[in-house]
């Protein structure tokens, strides 16, 4: 595990220095996930949904796999509400995350503890029985996550095996494909996407490059599946605040452009609890703390990116009780 003097050592070269160059007051890395600070700046619509978290339990109770990139400390319900509370947040869409793999116990249990007003993007394989598969649609399981990008997986045509796979297994349960990519996979794997008999929903403005904007190659790909109606896509990218200055407008160029092609089809996240950046060297084995990053002053960027009140409804409201089933 992680020692008291390497997690403070740390904590000074992975988060005060980066932050605090842009000037964005910012505390060491933490082992509770962040509370915001500040309050919205905006009138959040009832029925706002936050459409991409992770909960984390206790580790004794839902063991991690032995192949994960980290490993993370507790992120509770509880948090999460409190969370929620502060934003102004009432729906909420639990994605299992990829150090549990396959097993989705703690998703789950997350989801059925919130009742109705929560829903779960699972992770499945060839392995996961149908009988599975229906327990999780009836307690609240929409859709399936693939995460391509975590699991180092760039090349097109295996990209494509996973998403066939996925689409078969799914299919006659109504759900729809989460996927965790990059701008020139959707690309090459456009025309899937156009035939597909189920929807596709893309984490993080499509995993697209933000110093390079709208002109990230592939990225107008992703926008025309948004245009014509056949992909949603989630404006959630936390790392915002870990980046140099011009990647913020690369960020609000994109934003804008997905929300000028379909506002229908836009969707809302935190990514709560935003697991910090991975030293050079680091042992995935060791507690990685979590970053301290204010969801409210991420959430304020949405009236700059969408000024008009409507639209906003849409994306926090109305586009995920579609896609969701709220």
């Amino acid at each position: 595990m992680i020692t008291r003097r390497q997690f403070i050592e740390w904590s000074a070269a992975t988060g005060a220095a980066l932050l605090a160059r842009q000037g964005w007051a910012v505390e060491a890395p933490t082992l509770l996930p962040a509370q915001p600070r500040v309050k919205p700046g905006f009138a959040v619509p009832p029925g706002a949904c936050d459409t991409h978290v992770h909960i984390v339990g206790a580790a004794d109770r839902y063991p991690f796999v032995a192949k994960r990139a980290y490993t993370p400390p507790e992120a509770s319900v509880d948090q999460l509400r409190a969370l929620h509370r502060s934003l102004g947040i009432d729906r909420v869409v639990v994605v299992q995350p990829s150090f549990y793999g396959t097993d989705n116990a703690c998703t789950m249990d997350a989801v059925k503890s919130m009742g109705r007003t929560a829903r779960a993007i699972v992770v499945i394989d060839e392995k996961t029985p149908e009988s599975e598969l229906e327990s999780m649609r009836r307690n609240g399981a929409s859709g399936v996550r693939l995460n391509l990008a975590t699991a180092g997986v760039t090349d097109p045509a295996a990209s494509a095996r996973f998403l066939r796979s996925a689409v078969e297994r799914i299919r006659p349960h109504g759900w729809h494909v989460q996927l965790n990519t990059e701008p020139k996979i959707i690309a090459a794997l456009k025309k899937d996407f156009d035939t597909l008999p189920v929807m596709m929903v893309f984490d993080h403005f499509g995993g697209a490059d933000a110093s390079r904007g709208v002109k990230d190659p592939g990225f107008d790909a992703l926008l025309d599946l948004v245009k014509t109606g056949r992909a949603y896509v989630k404006i959630s990218a936390t790392n915002l605040f870990f980046t140099d200055p011009p990647h913020y407008a690369g960020y609000a160029e994109m934003a804008k452009a997905l929300i000028a092609a379909n506002p229908e089809r836009i969707l809302w996240g935190t990514n709560w609890p935003h697991p910090a950046a991975r030293p050079p060297g680091h042992d995935f084995s060791q507690l990685l703390p979590w970053r301290d990053i204010d969801d409210a002053v991420v959430m304020n960027l949405l009236p700059l990116w969408e000024p008009d009140a409507a639209v906003r409804k849409k994306i926090l409201v109305d586009n995920p009780a579609r896609l969701f089933g709220f």
